[in-house]
């Protein structure tokens, strides 16, 4: 990449209006996220979609690849940036109250998205993967009628299958967080956004549409 251009692209772009509380991204990393993993690497860029833990002192995000997977084979060049998209949706000038007024409206897209930097690190410890994949499958089967533990699994089996993956992690340096939601919008139209995506009823409509009832 040619020095003048790293760093424009260091940073997301956040309108101020946009811009996620830095407790609020880091209160969502908390909750059990998955995303795509992304590492510059002298051979290019390597990436891997991959559920991922906010570790317990809250300083990087851990997860596991699969050992045939050369992510975690590669030397990076630089830090690594995991992209969590949350819901997004299409918006209709026609959801707009204003448009009668004026027409001067178009179409836009309303999503949610996290962006974290960090430094990549790679842990090939069988009871490191061991105790990070059971905090893991704790973590989302806690809310199940009938849990499934890591211990279920016959020990020789569990064995092989944690030979299996690799351990990562990313030591988090920054987090950016952007939610545009029509916050830029008159208070009727971000009305009229919510009940047109309310309307169209698609899960990720009627996703954004609650996420923008949240702002107030």
């Amino acid at each position: 990449m040619p020095p003048s251009l790293r760093g424009k692209l260091e940073r997301m772009y956040v309108p101020s209006h946009f811009a996620v509380d830095p407790d609020e991204a880091r209160a969502q990393l908390a909750a059990g996220v998955a995303g795509n993993l992304v590492t510059p690497t002298a051979q290019g860029l390597q990436a891997t979609f991959l559920p991922l833990l906010l570790s317990e002192d809250g300083r990087a995000m851990l997860g596991h690849v699969a050992r045939n997977n050369p992510h975690w084979q590669a030397i990076p060049s630089g830090d690594s940036l995991l992209i969590i998209d949350g819901p997004d949706a299409y918006v209709s000038p026609s959801y707009y109250p204003s448009k009668q007024t004026n027409g001067r409206v178009v179409p836009t897209w309303n999503y949610v998205t996290l962006q974290v930097h960090g430094s990549f690190i790679v842990h090939d410890d069988p009871e490191w993967l061991r105790t990070f994949v059971t905090r893991l499958t704790d973590w989302h089967e806690s809310g199940l009628d009938q849990p499934w533990s890591v211990t279920d699994a016959p020990p020789d089996y569990l064995d092989g299958m944690l030979r299996a993956i690799v351990g990562i992690e990313l030591q988090i340096t920054r987090i950016e967080g952007k939610a545009k939601l029509s916050q830029n919008r008159p208070a009727a139209d971000r009305a009229g956004t919510i009940e047109g995506l309310t309307r169209q009823g698609s899960p990720a409509a009627v996703a954004v549409a609650e996420q923008m009832r949240t702002l107030g």
